[in-house]
């Protein structure tokens, strides 16, 4: 007898539909949350000035907040897991207008690290990763170009924030700039609003059996017995016991997984990524800077932000058209590994752009570069952990990254205070790219040979009939050996029976 028609499954991704709705609403959340700590450094010269503190000091306000931004990820992940993206994402909205809001009336650098750093970062954190999660639950033949396009968000906003926040600067100053930007984040809530859940993800396997009867209750039994063939699970006797044996670090295991860190290619993933990101964001965050520094006014060193930005809007859905090629998302870590070293390239030859034109072109390339690392950045990373794994993924990544955000712009301010010159910065940053771009591909490389090499070794053992005996005997085996000692392993024993009671067109439970 077939399955009941009404059994219920996990939703598989529409790859379309409201999907595309979800895209835009991530295109506004990611858009903020990478783009603000950027554009924010229009007002660094000024609050420099104003409180009378260093490079290095001021430097901080963006680090904090961009630290805070990747190393509240697990935070994050854990609120998406318990409650959803909708929600999540609705409440960093209001956490980013209330710590701009509050900014406003600071009166110390200290303060502003605590409004801007702390409670705006933490806010864009709980914007970044629920917009990333639900672009992987809605896409899967189209998630590379979902993901261009919604990372595409991070250069429009910061193309409008650049010269906005340069005219609300000579406006109202740098106190009422923050006022309205503090409202403007308040759209994020909006965002979050467009992230409809995509299926019951939190309905359990008992409510289902009760809903829909014999036939689900059947398939109920059978995953019971399915997790409790588990070498891990044997000892338990119920659920209510093994809650109540848990410590605080399987608690935490329920939403992060940390047997990743058994996983080869998250591991040479994230050693790569925590070295990229001591040069990835402090050149971007000195460029408006340094351009004022050299004599540019004001509006035109504001305007090669816009030059980068609009550069990484057409770069960021064109990688991903590229990356979604048959020919590149085989091999699609060493496209990333190449874009990491070409972005480093960039950083080293800035220092030859002693003009604004050589700034110019400096921009479009580092434009190309950035957008090609951000569009790739979360698809590789779900390339090689897959869709089930990558909430916790996101996690782990990003608090480890947050160490080295956080010192990467500051030790850029050190040197810049040190050698009174930016070019020790952008040299540093880019010597350190070029580093984690070789080390990525060198190690993708061992990794994709060593993945080949189990295939191989996993066909072979398939196609040997003895293997397949000896497998099967051992589990029949440990099967009667269990089953000796009572009752725990009843279902198993009628999940075996099962085939045979179909067949005969009976299903009893």
């Amino acid at each position: 007898m077939p399955p009941p028609a009404n059994t219920r499954q996990a939703p598989s991704p529409p790859d379309g539909g409201w999907g595309w709705v979800v895209v835009f609403g991530a295109f506004v959340s990611i858009g903020f949350a990478y783009a603000f700590p950027k554009g924010v450094a229009i007002f660094f010269k000024e609050i420099q000035d104003f409180f009378g503190t260093s490079y290095s000091e001021v430097a901080w306000v963006s680090s904090i907040m961009l630290a805070t931004t990747y190393g509240a990820g697990p935070i994050s992940s854990i609120l998406v897991n318990r409650y959803g993206s909708r929600p999540v994402v609705m409440l960093g909205g209001l956490l980013c207008g209330i710590g701009m809001v509050s900014a406003a009336f600071c009166t110390s650098i200290m303060q502003l690290y605590i409004c801007v750093g702390f409670i705006t970062g933490l806010g864009l954190a709980l914007n970044l990763q629920p917009s990333v999660i639900m672009i992987g639950k809605y896409f899967l033949k189209r998630r590379p170009i979902a993901n261009g396009l919604a990372m595409a968000g991070s250069p429009v906003m910061l193309c409008t924030l650049a010269p906005l926040n340069q005219f609300l600067f000579d406006s109202f100053g740098w106190r009422g700039s923050f006022l309205i930007l503090g409202a403007i984040l308040l759209n994020c809530c909006v965002a979050g609003a467009l992230f409809r859940p995509i299926g019951p993800g939190t309905a359990s396997v008992k409510t289902q059996a009760t809903e829909e009867g014999k036939g689900s209750l059947k398939r109920e039994v059978t995953e019971d017995a399915m997790e409790m063939s588990s070498p891990t699970n044997l000892p338990m006797k119920n659920k209510t016991e093994e809650e109540g044996d848990r410590d605080c670090c399987e608690k935490i295991n329920q939403y992060l997984d940390f047997s990743l860190f058994k996983h080869r290619g998250f591991l040479i993933y994230l050693i790569g990524n925590v070295l990229m990101f001591l040069g990835f964001f402090a050149p971007i965050i000195f460029l408006a800077p340094y351009a004022k520094h050299i004599g540019i006014d004001e509006y035109s060193a504001a305007f090669l932000l816009s030059i980068l930005a609009i550069v990484d809007i057409v770069a960021r859905p064109t990688t991903g058209i590229i990356a979604n090629s048959k020919w590149v998302r085989p091999r699609i870590q060493y496209f990333f590994s190449f874009s990491i070293a070409f972005n480093g390239t960039c950083h080293l030859l800035c220092p030859l752009a002693s003009s604004y034109t050589g700034l110019v072109v400096y921009s479009v390339f580092f434009g190309l570069a950035f957008g090609m690392v951000c569009a790739m950045l979360f698809e590789t990373l779900m390339d090689l952990v897959g869709a089930a794994r990558f909430t916790s993924a996101v996690g782990l990544v990003t608090i480890a990254e947050c160490c080295t955000i956080l010192l990467g712009p500051p030790i850029g301010g050190t040197l810049i205070d040190t050698f009174g010159d930016y070019k020790y910065m952008f040299i540093k940053c880019g010597v350190v790219m070029v580093l984690a771009g070789t080390f990525l591909f060198i190690m993708n490389y061992y990794n994709y040979r060593m993945l080949a090499k189990e295939e191989k070794e996993r066909k072979a053992k398939e196609e040997d009939p003895k293997t397949v005996k000896t497998e099967n005997e051992v589990r029949n085996n440990w099967i009667k050996e269990t089953t000796q000692d009572g009752p725990e392993l009843e279902p198993l024993r009628e999940e075996q029976e099962g085939p045979k009671k179909e067949v005969n067109g009976i299903i009893e439970v």
